[in-house]
């Protein structure tokens, strides 16, 4: 090589890291309008890339959020899952589209599907956590356009939409056309109560991933997967798959969750993640009591998605108002939760008159989790202790805020 030329590799390499930093990182609100997953991922990298920004750090510890439940769906939906709609199974409520070929589905690929979509929320809550407490958000997303692939076709249409998704799950049906515009402005406060949502999913997923669930996938889960080769799908699921409608339709499935009940007997495998699964939940309502901290120091009163008491108004998305007493009560609500982990206070059973389940010890000291015998009381005898227990009129006391709508629709929003 000539000493020209070495001097002009030399250059250039010099030159490389100033071309790279001079480059516009993207404005973050466009992650929350892409059409397509292509774009929408190389604008989140982008914004990756740009950790010194609050503003990038914080669109894109969102994307991270969306895209682990897109993770998640597309898990679901590559295997042909059918969503039971239940509370009963919160991480299994997402509106995924029908699949008319799935992939089989084995016990290891389920787990995998979980791990990914835990560990791609924890990298939302750090990222979303790297955003200064005094960092001036203002961004606006319209949940019409903000959305995920939940049919992994690489793009992101409209029933894919924020809107559409909730809808769905609170209706079972397609957004109102008449409803108010779905245009919020996120702001730093919002930013806790979305990381809080990060700790609550990733506390589910731990607590299901400490645990060997084999024996509840094999009996039960093809009521969830009916055509992903299941052990038991030749042998319990409808020819069919029960699409004919009629009482076979729902039958085979409610004998399939009697099973799931009933095979809920799980070992521990994964310790540490029943121990994670509490701390997740501490870091809850940690991020909870920021968020309201935070709504409370607002002066402004603009497109709010959670708003505080001075912010008057009901909410465009849930119609509901929030006053003092409200805020008040879920602080104390708060306080009852975070007493119950550290094992401060006692939960009650119906059993035990004078001692009561430490839940910390539940979680940091976990033994096989049998649904059934917790519930009639020998699985959860090592966790019973003498000491202070919650009644049903301390929790009544706080429900009576909340009125009409109920404690828990506001706990579902205020996280």
């Amino acid at each position: 090589m000539t000493r020209f030329s070495s001097l002009l590799a030399s250059a250039l390499i010099l030159l490389l890291p100033v071309a790279s930093a001079g480059a516009a990182a993207p404005e973050p609100a466009a992650l929350f309008e892409a059409k397509t997953v292509a774009d929408r991922d190389s604008t989140l990298t982008a914004l990756e890339a740009a950790p010194t920004d609050p503003a990038s750090a914080y669109a894109a510890g969102a994307g991270q959020f969306f895209t682990a439940l897109e993770i998640l769906a597309g898990g679901l939906h590559r295997h042909g899952f059918e969503s039971p709609q239940s509370f009963i199974l919160p991480l299994m409520r997402l509106p995924v589209p029908d699949n008319s070929n799935p992939e089989p589905l084995t016990y290891d690929d389920f787990r995998a599907i979980l791990v990914a979509f835990r560990d791609r929320l924890e990298k939302s809550a750090a990222t979303l956590g790297s955003v200064p407490a005094d960092a001036d958000i203002g961004m606006e997303v319209d949940l019409t356009r903000l959305g995920i692939d939940l049919n992994e076709d690489g793009q992101i249409a409209p029933d894919e939409s924020a809107a559409a998704i909730m809808a769905s799950l609170s209706r079972g049906g397609a957004p109102d056309p008449a409803a108010p515009a779905l245009t919020f402005r996120f702001d730093r406060a919002d930013g806790y109560w979305l990381q809080g949502y990060a700790e609550f999913l990733m506390a589910q997923a731990d607590f299901w991933l400490a645990h060997d669930f084999r024996n509840a996938f094999d009996g039960s889960f093809h009521m969830l997967f009916p055509r992903a080769k299941l052990p038991l799908q030749d042998t319990l699921v409808p020819l069919d798959g029960g699409m004919s409608g009629g009482m076979l339709s729902s039958e085979w499935r409610i004998a399939d969750f009697i099973s799931l009940v009933h095979l809920v007997n799980w070992p521990v495998v994964e310790p540490e993640r029943r121990q994670a699964a509490r701390r997740h939940l501490m870091e809850m309502i940690r991020l909870s009591r920021e968020d309201w901290k935070a709504i409370r120091a607002e002066t402004d009163n603009n497109r709010e998605w959670l708003p505080g008491p001075q912010q008057k108004g009901a909410s465009p998305l849930t119609g509901l108002e929030v006053g003092e007493a409200q805020v008040q009560a879920w602080h104390a609500a708060l306080d009852m939760a975070e007493d119950l982990l550290e094992g401060r206070i006692l939960l009650p059973h119906f059993r035990f008159a004078d001692k009561g389940i430490n839940m910390k010890r539940f979680f940091d000291e976990p033994k096989p989790f049998d649904l059934v015998l917790s519930i009639t009381g020998p699985a959860i005898a090592p966790y019973l202790e003498s000491g202070k227990i919650l009644t049903s009129e301390e929790f009544d006391q706080i429900q009576r805020q909340f009125g009409g709508a109920g404690f828990f629709t506001f706990a579902l929003w205020f996280n």
